[in-house]
């Protein structure tokens, strides 16, 4: 029997945290070679520390591409993060590229399929997980929700200029009481700040409170020593100086904060025949409009894939007890609906664009579907065709 009365708690990291830079160069770069050739096939690794970055994976591009150009890409990306300091420079940074040409064993699964499959096949074996639930407008968890809102706030007060004493490494954490599986009230929150030297850990403090007041409902705020800020003391040297960064190392702060499986694969770095990326974004898609349309008030899907196979080897749904349809015909219902091959996912949420780089921080999911594609796996285009299920 699923707890009723519990306490949850999720993370979300900046766009300065070393990982997320990682990630952030390794999007841009992605996104630089579907600018040249929508159909590129990337799957790019970044590693920072101080003062260095690297890069290294596999490449596939009809149009040229100069090693200058993916420098560039990478250089913008750390530049607009806002990292100036002696120790991480967007101008100052050694950059190395160990980018190659893609195996041509991993290509020919892909382009060809595989066996009497003769659609292009999955870029990879693997599990996909996809949730929704309505605990936010966004139909997303509430506690990844809000610690995600809380960082991105202090970002733009960053950059703006409104808050100049922050510096762009930060971490969040927030914690909720459910009662009877609702959210009702946050009993604590973790704000680590990376800030200017001489900025006093009382004056940090003071600082966040407003941004954590604005984000979270009114009458949530925390008991005064359960709002922790910079609990550890001084947090100036921070970003890849402070510790090394790698592509691929916040999954679960990409996805849901734990309030739901994920499968195992990062998304940042990769093209869209990757299914570690576009069949989670496509159940994410799916899982959304069943609550959107009423069907549930949770859902999660599993898809899975085999790698040089077009079709989806399962699909699975689960509304944990809190839908009105069969779970069985849902299945049956969402295939109809959406072609989950991985050249269908791509057309249907139109992914051959260069909208990736916008998606390495804050989350994957909860997003607005903006007008040249981005974020399209946010849409709640089938409600209509599912609530005929109702």
């Amino acid at each position: 029997m699923a707890r009723s009365s519990y306490l949850f708690t999720s993370e979300s990291v900046s766009e300065g945290h070393p990982d997320k830079v990682c990630d952030r160069i390794s999007d841009a770069i992605l996104d630089l070679f579907l600018s040249k050739d929508p159909v590129a096939r990337v799957a790019c690794e970044t590693l920072t520390t101080t003062n260095r970055i690297v890069l290294a994976g596999e490449v596939r591009c009809a149009g040229a591409i100069k090693d200058d150009e993916i420098e560039a890409a990478a250089r913008r990306a750390v530049r607009d993060i806002g990292y100036e300091q002696d120790g991480f420079h967007w101008e100052t940074a050694d950059v190395q590229n160990y980018l190659h040409e893609q195996s041509v064993d991993i290509a020919q699964g892909v382009d060809e399929g595989s066996g009497s499959f003769a659609d292009e096949g999955a870029g990879d074996q693997g599990i996909m997980f996809g949730f929704a639930c309505d605990e936010t407008p966004e139909l997303m968890p509430a506690p990844i929700t809000y610690s995600h809102q809380i960082l991105k706030e202090m970002a733009r007060q960053r950059k703006s200029g409104e808050r100049p004493e922050f510096e762009p490494d930060a971490k969040s954490q927030v914690t909720l009481r459910y009662e009877n599986g609702r959210p009702v009230g946050v009993t604590s929150v973790v704000v680590s700040t990376q800030h200017k030297d001489g900025v006093s850990l009382d004056d940090v403090r003071e600082l966040v409170r407003p941004v954590v007041k604005s984000v979270l409902p009114e009458g949530w705020f925390p008991p005064e020593d359960e709002f922790y800020v910079n609990p550890t003391g001084k947090f100036v040297i921070g970003g890849p100086d402070g510790d090394a960064g790698l592509t691929g190392r916040k999954i679960i702060v990409d996805t849901y904060g734990g309030a739901a499986p994920h499968g195992g694969g990062a998304f940042s770095g990769k093209d869209p025949t990757k299914v570690d990326r576009s069949a989670a974004y496509v159940a994410r898609y799916l899982a959304k409009n069943v609550v959107a349309a009423g069907l549930a008030r949770k859902c999660t899907i599993q898809l899975s894939y085999a790698i040089g196979v077009s079709k989806p080897l399962s699909v699975y749904v689960d509304t944990h007890g809190t839908g009105d349809v069969d779970e069985a015909k849902l299945e049956n219902r969402l295939r109809e609906l959406v072609d989950l091959s991985p050249r269908g996912i791509r057309t249907h949420l139109g992914l051959n664009r260069p909208i990736y780089e916008r998606t390495s921080a804050y989350g994957h999911f909860g997003r607005t579907p903006t007008e040249d594609g981005g974020f399209s796996w946010e849409k709640t285009d089938l409600v209509d065709a599912l609530k005929s299920l109702a």
